[in-house]
């Protein structure tokens, strides 16, 4: 919901330090994030939030990162962001697992598993809906986007993913509420796809 105007002020905050290392190439940037989204997870699970708050904070800078170099350096490739898209999810699926493993629960792992199933079917609805669009020229580069294929609008993006996963580290007692309260709102973002494809696709 939010990503469009979030993206813009990234751009602008990170210019600078993409500037300095524009001699990198992209998938170091990548790489360096999955190892900081990993730890964090690791962190969690030994309750060392501070330290996975830095990591968490860490790994959403180097995605930032390896986009910004690509794009100044006219380095952009589609397997550069398929890559970037499938390590996102990896770290997406190790951090609230990371969570839990801190914090073990029956009823936490319920409503890891009641997230998990929530951002499967959303993969499902954004992926398959951006790659209808792609098909029909409807995708990133005829609506002017910046990234490798067109994000599909909903009420959770990759900005409020960020904003959870920092919520998930900062209040970890209360994280099975968090869970629940994330997973409604991507199931929101679904049913709010649908109607959109419902009314658009046919």
């Amino acid at each position: 919901m939010l990503d469009t105007t979030m993206r813009e002020v990234k751009e602008a905050a990170f210019r600078p330090l993409v500037w300095r290392l524009r001699r990198l190439p992209p998938l170091l940037f990548t790489l360096v994030g999955l190892l900081f989204g990993l730890g964090t997870a690791v962190a969690l699970g030994f309750q060392q939030y501070a330290l996975a708050f830095a990591g968490w904070f860490l790994n959403r800078a180097f995605d930032a990162l390896d986009g910004g170099v690509a794009r100044l350096t006219q380095r952009q490739s589609d397997l550069g962001g398929y890559l970037d898209i499938l390590l996102d999810y990896v770290v997406y699926a190790a951090v609230p697992m990371g969570v839990v493993l801190g914090r073990p629960s029956p009823f936490g792992y319920i409503m890891l598993a009641l997230l998990l199933g929530s951002f499967y079917v959303n993969a499902a609805s954004w992926m398959y809906l951006a790659a209808l669009l792609e098909k029909r020229a409807q995708g990133s580069q005829a609506s002017g986007e910046e990234t490798s294929i067109t994000m599909p609008a909903g009420l959770i993006g990759g900005t409020e993913t960020i904003i959870f996963y920092g919520l998930f580290i900062l209040l970890a007692p209360w994280y099975p509420w968090l869970f629940a309260l994330m997973a409604a709102l991507v199931v929101a973002t679904v049913i709010q796809r649908l109607f959109w494809a419902a009314k658009n696709l046919d």
